[in-house]
C-alpha cells in the first residue's frame, strides 16, 4: 500500500530521526489554538466550520492535482450534506489543477481581508510555476456568507529561486499585535516569510518578512511543521517551528519557540523546546498562558541500536506550560502509553503523538487534548490506529482518571479495525455544533488510503459516540482513484 512517506519513515523506525528526508508530503497538520482557541468560521453563520486536504485526489484525471475539503457545522454537527469541494479547477480559484500540485496538502486559516469572515490559506507545494518543477504555489480562499466558494488570489513567492515546495508549512497569527492576521510561510529551505497582516484582494501582503531557525534546509525540505498560539500571555501571537537540528551526518529533531512582539516574531530571543514533529498550543490550566504539546511519535531506539533523546517506547507528548516568560522547558512533562491511566500500553510504532489538537470538550474552560495513535495494533489488526483524549484541570492533563480512547471497534464509531488504517492521521478538536463544546474529529487513511473523516461529538460533559458518522471522499466529491488522503491533514 502506498503511504504519505511521513509514516513510511517512522514505519522504518524514526528513520527521520537518523537523516531520513522528508517531502511536503510528509507534513501534517500544525495544531495551531491559543488560549482562547480559535476555530474557522467561513460563512459567519457563528458556527465552527472545519476544512482538511484529499491532497492526493485526481482532478480531471491528473492523479495527485489534490483538494480542499470544507465542512459547514451545524447544529447536528458536520456532514458531506453541507460542504464545500474545491479543485484549482473551481471556478474563481487561481491555477489549474495539475498532476503532482498536491494543492490542499497544507492550510491555515484566519481572517485575513478582515470582512469578518475566516478565509483559507492553502498550499500547493508540488506545483510548478513555469519551469520551475516544484515551485510551489500559495492561495488564499476568501470566506463569505456563502463559505468558501472558490473564490481566490495567488500570493505570489518572494524568492522563488531560493527554494522548492512554497507553501508546504502554514501558521497564521498576529505575530505583531496589529490586529492584523499573519501568515508564516514554509518551503524546502530553512527560512520562513511572514506576510503581514491586510492581505489585499490582489494577493497582496501588508508587508514581509523573514526568520531563519538553525535548522536544516534544503536536504531535509525546510521546517517539519509551524505552530502558532499565545504563550507569553502577550497581544502577539507567537510562533512554534519544528525541524530538524543542524548537522551534517544526522538530524535530530529540534523545535523552537519564537516570541511575537510589536516588531513581528523575534527570532533573537528564541528558545528550544523538547523534541517533536507535531505541535499543539492552548491554555490547558487556564492560567492565561498557552501550553506547548509536542508530539515525539517515534520509539526510543532505532533499528540500528541508537538512543533517541526524550523519546519513549512507541512514542512520547511532551506538555511545557506557558508564562509571561515564555515557555518552562526544564519543568516540562512527558506523557505515553504508560502514564497513568493513560489508555493503552506502550509498544514499539504505536506512534503515539503522530498527531494532536487542544480544545475543551466540557465547557469547564480547561482546555482537552485529542492524542492520535495511529501505529496502534488492535487484535490482528496492525496499524489499525486510536485516538486518545485526556481532559485538562488547574494542574494541568489529568493523566489519572476520566481519559478516554477510541478506535473503529468502539461501540458505536462507524467502521471497523483493519489493517493500516492509520485512525489517528490527523485529529480536530472543533465546536462544530455551536453548543460551545469542542467535538472530535478524526482522520484515516482507510481503504488504501482513500481515508476518511469520523465525526465524534461532545455531550457536554466528554466525547460520545451518539450521533458519530463517518464522512468518506465518495460522498463529498473527491474520486477515489488513486491514493487521495482525504482526511490527512485538517487546517488549523
Amino acid at each position: 500500500m502506498h503511504r504519505p512517506l511521513r509514516l513510511a519513515l517512522a514505519t522504518a523506525t524514526a528513520a527521520a530521526l537518523t537523516g531520513g528526508l522528508l517531502t511536503f508530503s510528509a507534513v501534517t497538520a500544525t495544531a495551531a489554538d491559543s488560549t482562547t482557541v480559535p476555530q474557522a468560521d467561513f460563512n459567519g453563520d457563528g458556527i465552527g466550520d472545519t476544512a482538511f486536504s484529499a491532497d492526493g485526489a485526481y482532478v480531471s484525471g491528473k492523479a495527485e492535482a489534490g483538494q480542499l475539503v470544507v465542512l459547514y457545522g451545524t447544529k447536528s454537527g458536520v456532514s458531506s450534506a453541507k460542504r464545500s469541494t474545491i479543485s484549482q479547477n473551481t471556478t474563481g480559484n487561481p491555477g489549474t489543477a495539475e498532476t503532482g500540485d498536491h494543492f490542499g496538502a497544507e492550510s491555515a486559516y484566519a481572517d485575513f481581508n478582515g470582512d469578518g469572515y475566516d478565509d483559507i490559506a492553502v498550499g500547493s507545494p508540488g506545483e510548478d510555476v513555469g519551469s520551475d518543477k516544484d515551485g510551489g504555489g500559495l492561495a488564499i480562499l476568501w470566506g463569505s456568507a456563502s463559505g468558501i466558494t472558490g473564490k481566490g488570489v495567488t500570493v505570489s513567492d518572494p524568492s522563488p529561486s531560493g527554494h522548492d515546495y512554497w507553501g508546504k508549512n502554514l501558521a497564521a497569527g498576529d505575530f505583531d499585535g496589529d490586529g492584523k492576521a499573519d501568515l508564516a510561510v514554509g518551503s524546502s529551505n530553512a527560512t520562513i516569510y511572514v506576510l503581514k497582516g491586510g492581505i489585499s484582494s490582489t494577493g497582496k501582503p501588508g508587508g514581509t518578512y523573514t526568520i531563519k531557525p538553525p535548522i536544516q534546509g534544503t536536504d531535509a525540505n525546510g521546517p517539519l511543521n509551524l505552530t502558532a498560539g499565545n504563550i507569553n500571555g502577550g497581544p502577539e501571537t507567537d510562533l512554534v517551528i519544528d525541524g530538524y537540528e543542524t548537522q551534517t551526518d544526522y538530524g535530530w529533531n529540534k523545535n523552537y519557540y519564537v516570541p511575537g512582539t510589536p516588531s513581528g516574531l523575534n527570532m533573537g530571543a528564541s528558545e528550544v523546546l523538547k523534541p517533536g514533529v507535531i505541535t499543539a498550543i492552548g491554555d490547558i490550566d487556564h492560567d492565561g498562558y498557552g501550553d506547548i504539546v509536542s508530539g515525539a511519535y517515534w520509539n526510543t531506539t532505532t533499528e540500528d541500536g541508537t538512543t533517541v533523546p526524550d523519546s519513549g517506547k512507541g512514542g512520547k507528548v511532551w506538555v511545557t506550560h506557558g508564562s509571561d516568560g515564555g515557555p518552562l522547558t526544564t519543568s516540562a512533562t512527558g506523557i505515553t502509553q504508560d502514564t497513568g491511566n493513560v489508555p493503552g500500553t506502550a509498544e514499539g510504532n504505536d506512534f503515539f503523538g503522530y498527531e494532536l489538537d487542544l480544545g475543551d470538550v466540557n465547557g469547564d474552560g480547561y482546555l482537552d487534548l485529542a492524542i492520535g495513535v495511529a501505529g496502534e495494533n488492535i487484535g490482528s489488526a496492525t496499524n489499525t490506529g486510536a485516538v486518545d483524549v485526556l481532559y485538562g484541570t488547574a494542574n494541568g492533563l489529568n493523566t489519572a482518571s476520566g481519559a478516554q480512547s477510541f478506535a473503529q471497534s468502539t461501540a458505536g464509531v462507524p467502521g471497523n479495525d483493519e489493517k493500516n488504517d492509520y485512525f489517528g492521521t490527523d485529529v480536530k478538536l472543533d465546536d462544530v455544533t455551536g453548543d460551545g463544546k469542542a467535538d472530535l474529529l478524526v482522520g484515516s487513511q482507510e481503504n488504501a488510503g482513500n481515508g476518511g473523516v469520523t465525526y465524534l461529538p461532545s455531550n457536554g460533559t466528554k466525547i460520545t459516540t451518539t450521533g458519530s458518522r463517518s464522512i468518506a471522499p465518495s460522498t463529498s466529491g473527491v474520486s477515489t482513484t488513486g491514493y487521495p488522503y482525504f482526511g490527512a491533514n485538517f487546517a488549523d
